[in-house]
């Protein structure tokens, strides 16, 4: 089911919320939790009814060993002054320390075991068979949706229960922590210590109607983002990519640039309704967004973007390496191999190790403290120093040119696009990316131009597309949807604004499209 569809929007939310506050309204919390958890499933299995079985095996499958390292720690390592076992890390055991490391290396093993299988076999078996000329058969399994999201999520979970840092959890809250639906499908990747003690919270099941107005604010913000920004973007997006080996170099610069913009658009617009449903259950999730076109690094764009995957491989995969504890070739190469793996991780392709590369490259050129940014505290400091601006221009081409591999179906096609770039080609195929925009919402001002000024009629298309990119520029630089909604005020102006924003968004539902960050 989509943020951005008819029956999420008529149906199945305004039935959850009513289900939600109206058991707790009665003190059926478990009830309520239950509920809650049903529906998510709900929301979860419209789109593939078979997607539930995995979901459902990995949540039973991480809980029972959960449980069984409840009973290996309560045999085996001391408790504190509260009642709760001790870490296992210095503390417990010989014994308790060896079974804990075996559940350790269960815990993991079964996570990416299962995202392995569903999401890497193919292009394990694929990557074989060219490799030693074998002819291994391909499975073709079809990808179950948002499995990179809840196996992190799980697996950061079942990693600090083996090593004692976390306590095993009712198998209610358990789910709901895990299938919770504004984050199930494209993250935040949440932490079981900022979600199951709002869960346990009572004071959280009444309903606030104040974090219920900023929930409203932040999801018609988020729509808006998805449904007219993103989608439009898109149109040119998706055209440009298909023409790939006919584009020119201004229409390249262009067709990236849609892609840009339409990628900050979808993921920001979905983190953004993702938070704002949460508020409306008056649950807090985590920042996972935070305007990442305005960094003037490319340390800084990954402290921005994607904030809880980065925190997730800074404390699962770069701290465990050694982190910066080994000398600084070991921290400049365990940052390398965490971007390796966070392009591995959106895709199980080539080109999105390429990309991966390339991120982990640019961050360790930044980690070298050549290069620094005036104005800036640096722990380092740098040879030579830039004006924020031209940082800016750094970050944003670079991050653009990468995306040529993080979009492109096949490295031939990446390349062919650098090609595209810088071979000084210049063949009109501008117009035809623009004409894409031949969509609903400007049918009327295309007529009137027609009529108005027949001899611009042909470029109409093109003004709208340079229109839209300066909006586009103009909307980064603002202060984005959760910076609003943190101070938001409720004026007349501010809700008759969201209202027609809504009204729009419902209208332009029948060009309904799925999120990217789904891909993943």
């Amino acid at each position: 089911m989509l943020f951005n569809s008819y029956i999420f929007i008529f149906i199945f939310l305004p039935l959850t919320l009513l289900g939600w506050y109206g058991l707790n309204r009665f003190g059926k919390y478990r009830l309520a939790s239950l509920f809650l958890a049903g529906m998510s499933l709900w929301f979860y299995a419209y789109f593939n009814v078979r997607y539930l079985a995995i979901i459902l095996c990995s949540i039973c499958l991480n809980y029972l060993l959960s449980y069984v390292l409840s009973r290996v720690q309560a045999k085996h390592l001391p408790v504190n002054s509260r009642g709760e076992n001790c870490n296992i890390v210095g503390n417990g055991t010989a014994q308790g320390k060896k079974m804990s490391r075996i559940g350790l290396l269960t815990g993991i093993t079964l996570n990416l075991g299962i995202l392995f299988y569903f999401k890497y076999y193919d292009f394990f078996i694929e990557n074989i068979n060219l490799a030693f000329g074998t002819d291994f058969t391909l499975k073709h399994i079809l990808l179950p949706l948002g499995i990179s999201f809840f196996t992190f999520q799980q697996l950061s979970f079942i990693i600090d229960r083996a090593l004692g840092r976390c306590e095993h959890y009712d198998f209610i809250n358990y789910v709901t922590f895990v299938t919770f639906f504004p984050q199930l499908i494209a993250g935040p990747i949440v932490l079981y210590k900022e979600l199951i003690p709002q869960f346990e919270d009572t004071a959280r099941r009444t309903f606030d109607s104040a974090s219920f107005a900023r929930g409203i604010y932040l999801f018609v913000l988020g729509l808006s983002k998805k449904v007219l920004l993103a989608d439009t973007f898109g149109l040119m997006a998706n055209y440009g990519f298909a023409q790939t080996f006919s584009l020119d170099s201004v229409s390249t610069i262009f067709v990236i640039l849609a892609y840009t913009f339409e990628l900050y658009f979808d993921f920001s617009g979905y983190s953004d309704m993702a938070i704002g449903l949460g508020r409306m259950f008056n649950i807090e999730l985590p920042l996972n967004f935070d305007s990442p076109y305005r960094a003037c690094s490319i340390k800084e764009f990954w402290q921005r973007w994607h904030i809880t995957l980065s925190r997730f491989f800074i404390t699962y995969v770069y701290i465990p390496l050694g982190g910066s504890r080994k000398g600084r070739a070991r921290m400049l190469l365990n940052t390398f191999v965490v971007f390796l793996l966070s392009g591995l991780w959106h895709g199980a392709a080539w080109t999105y190790v390429a990309w991966g590369a390339m991120q982990g490259l640019l961050v360790v050129w930044d980690n070298l403290g050549i290069v620094g940014i005036q104005g800036r505290e640096e722990k380092r400091p740098s040879r030579f120093h830039i004006p924020p601006w031209l940082g800016w221009i750094f970050t944003f081409t670079l991050f653009n040119l990468s995306l040529f591999f993080f979009r492109s179906t096949s490295m031939v096609a990446a390349v062919q696009l650098f090609k595209n770039l810088f071979g000084g080609r210049f063949t009109g195929k501008l117009f035809e990316v623009a004409d894409q925009l031949s969509i609903s919402e400007f049918y009327i001002f295309r007529q009137a131009v027609d009529m108005i000024a027949p001899s611009i009629a042909s470029y109409f298309s093109l003004i709208l597309m340079f229109l839209l990119f300066i909006l586009a520029f103009f909307l980064v630089f603002r202060k984005n949807a959760y910076e609003r909604a943190t101070y938001l005020e409720l004026t007349s102006t501010r809700c008759w604004s969201v209202s027609i924003l809504l009204v729009w968004c419902i209208v332009s539902l029948s060009q309904v499209s799925t999120f990217l960050y789904f891909n993943f």
